[in-house]
């Protein structure tokens, strides 16, 4: 299956590398980076870049900030680079970080440099020749689950992450912040996506004393199929999660909120399939209660309350893609990709709604 495996293509317009400059800065502090550097691009992805670099036979993956980038503590390469020299060691499916750059005379801003994993990932279009059958669709998305809750209850205080983030009120400011971020970013009127913003604030759930410390764990906040590279000899098998720019400590529902809000049902609004981040409704695919059900059960963290965590995770999503679309309005990208994305907000808000009228998830 190495045909499908994800490969990075030609550097996009504008967000090309400055080779000779990067060149001697791996050539320096990079063991075995010889001669000249090859830059592609990895095409996929809304928010940090990504890039391949090649060194003779050297192959690495560097991650930067988005050019035109004007909040800086939503892409901290320096805070990423932490996470994952942290976890690498006892996470084994985190790559390994080689080094970080935070001298922007180099590439323009702060960048950091890892290990090249190989692996196919899964977008909304299946690579041509590729199908999942209902056996292996089922049994991937068990996998996917159980990932996730293996992260949730991995001791991040031992793998020295206990300083990441605060777990004490983190749900609270959680809701604010990205109430706070969307009004910064808007540029359309959507009005259910606002009625989501304001049920999120009158539903918020209520914490005794120490409860959202006990239930702590490390999140991805991004944890989706397009973030995860699978074996292309077992498409069952994942061998790496991607995109660790939000991780932090705070409640698991929310980052199981955002996952459940990312995976698409065969019944749901056709154009959110449209616009899906995976073949999450192919036949055999778990459902979002299937998905949750066996979340409890490996974690055994309580989810009756798990409505609020998925009109999170819809109302999240779409602040991160008005804040995408708003470096476009404002000229800072011109990737053509963006240039409709404002009308994702409104379905998003269409979702939500009907989350919250229906009470299903």
């Amino acid at each position: 299956m190495d045909q499908w495996l994800d490969e990075a293509r030609e550097t996009r317009q504008g967000e090309e590398l400055d080779t000779e400059k990067l060149g001697a800065f791996l050539r320096e502090h990079i063991d075995g980076a010889a001669g000249d550097v090859v830059v592609e691009q990895f095409p996929s992805g809304f928010s940090n870049l990504t890039y391949l670099l090649r060194l003779g036979e050297l192959e690495l993956v560097l991650r930067r900030p988005p050019f035109g980038n004007r909040v800086k503590s939503a892409h901290d390469m320096g805070r990423e680079f932490l996470v994952l020299s942290s976890l690498a060691p006892v996470y084994p499916l985190a790559p390994r970080p080689y080094v970080y750059c935070e001298d922007e005379d180099v590439l323009g801003a702060p960048f950091y440099v890892m290990e090249r994993r190989r692996g196919i990932v899964l977008r909304r279009q299946l690579p041509d020749g590729l199908a999942l059958s209902p056996v292996i669709a089922s049994r991937l998305s068990e996998g996917f689950i159980n990932n996730l809750a293996t992260l949730h209850t991995l001791d991040f205080r031992a793998a020295g992450l206990g300083e990441l983030g605060m777990a004490q009120g983190f749900v609270e400011r959680q809701v604010h912040g990205w109430l706070r971020r969307y009004q910064r970013a808007q540029t359309d009127s959507w009005q259910e996506f606002d009625q989501a913003g304001a049920w999120l604030l009158e539903s918020l759930p209520a914490f005794a004393d120490g409860e959202e410390d006990a239930v702590a764990g490390l999140i991805h906040n991004d944890y989706k199929y397009d973030n995860v590279l699978l074996d292309p000899d077992d498409l069952t098998r994942l061998v790496a999660v991607l995109d660790w720019e939000m991780c932090t400590i705070g409640h698991p529902l929310m980052d199981l909120g955002t996952t459940l809000a990312y995976w698409v049902e065969a019944g749901d609004d056709p154009h959110l399939r449209a616009a899906a981040f995976g073949p999450t409704w192919v036949d055999g695919s778990w459902t979002r209660q299937e998905l949750a059900d066996r979340y409890a059960e490996q974690t055994q963290i309580e989810t009756s309350d798990l409505l609020f965590y998925v009109v999170f995770g819809y109302y999240k999503l779409g602040v991160i893609v008005q804040q995408i679309y708003y470096r476009f309005f404002q000229g800072h990208t011109k990737d053509p990709r963006f240039a409709q994305l404002n009308h994702m907000v409104g379905l998003l808000g269409r979702v939500a709604a009907r989350a919250i009228e229906t009470g299903k998830i």
